[in-house]
């Protein structure tokens, strides 16, 4: 049985050169530079948005913060709030545009197009191509990051190919089977390592962590032992591999863009599900959009 969720990841490839191709045709609708921009989102949109600000901000383009919708800090000043949703009716991101009203910019990167954040919105940027029907976010939330990618940073000569490099990684068995994961990153990789976390403990109800990477020396690397993993995402810190395999940890450390090894990591999840019996398109208590009951 092929679930929808393996299609969507395998399609990402392709999905990233849309996006690619399109992001000249929508910057006038995204951040400009000397704007302070919060990027918002839930779940692992609010992941990527941790990617997007730590971009926007480390490129000198300007002060930015990634907020999960509910926590925004409506009494912070800002030029544009960017909303990353898949659906288009999470409640918590209506609510933070509704309450922004004609006073802020307002960009949402949208999958669903007919919803209540295109109507909320100062402009919406269509990428209802990389929209999805398992209810696990993997091609729409690393399709946004490609257009934001390319608009802020402009270095996506070679991301495609990786992306089909990560389609073709190994997966070992041992780490299907592995009893535990932690993800690391560094700077803009670190949601990269949160996003992966989240996607292993959706799609195979399992344990995963995420850090960042120096900061997972003091502390949760008292977690690492055999039949555990710990990947990272980016360059090591100098002297981290050793000490996770001195635990009896696997350390995984692909010489590969950071955002396309989350392309292998999420085959990793899937994976994973698949061994233990699990649908991945439908994990249990999750649905595609969050919508609350406001009665």
């Amino acid at each position: 049985m092929t679930f929808f969720v393996e299609d969507e990841i395998a399609s990402q490839p392709d999905c990233w050169q849309r996006a690619i191709a399109l992001a000249p045709e929508v910057a006038d609708r995204l951040p400009q530079a000397g704007e302070r921009v919060a990027f918002v989102g839930c779940g692992t949109s609010w992941f990527m948005a941790q990617v997007a600000a730590a971009w926007w901000e480390g490129s000198g383009k300007g002060e930015a913060d990634a907020w999960t919708a509910d926590e925004f800090a409506h009494t912070r000043t800002y030029d544009r709030v960017v909303a990353i949703t898949r659906s288009g009716t999470t409640t918590e991101v209506i609510e933070v545009l509704k309450q922004l009203g004609d006073g802020v910019t307002t960009t949402v990167l949208l999958g669903a197009q007919d919803t209540p954040a295109h109507a909320a919105a100062t402009h919406t940027v269509d990428l209802s191509f990389a929209d999805e029907q398992s209810v696990v976010q993997t091609r729409f939330a690393t399709t946004v990051l490609a257009l934001l990618r390319t608009h802020i940073l402009g270095d996506t000569d070679t991301l495609v190919a990786a992306a089909r490099e990560a389609l073709a990684i190994e997966l070992p068995d041992a780490w299907v089977t592995a009893e535990q994961v932690t993800f690391v990153g560094r700077h803009w990789t670190v949601g990269l390592a949160n996003e992966a976390a989240l996607k292993f403990r959706e799609s195979s109800s399992s344990w995963a962590e995420s850090y960042p990477a120096l900061d997972y020396r003091h502390g949760p690397i008292s977690i690492a032992a055999p039949n555990r993993l710990v990947w990272c995402f980016g360059p090591a810190p100098e002297g981290l591999g050793k000490q996770v395999e001195a635990t009896g940890a696997t350390f995984i450390d692909h010489d590969l863009d950071g955002l396309a090894d989350l392309v292998a990591a999420q085959r990793l999840a899937i994976a994973r599900a698949i061994r233990l019996g699990l649908n991945p398109d439908q994990p249990r208590n999750l649905t595609r959009s969050v919508v609350l009951d406001e009665s």
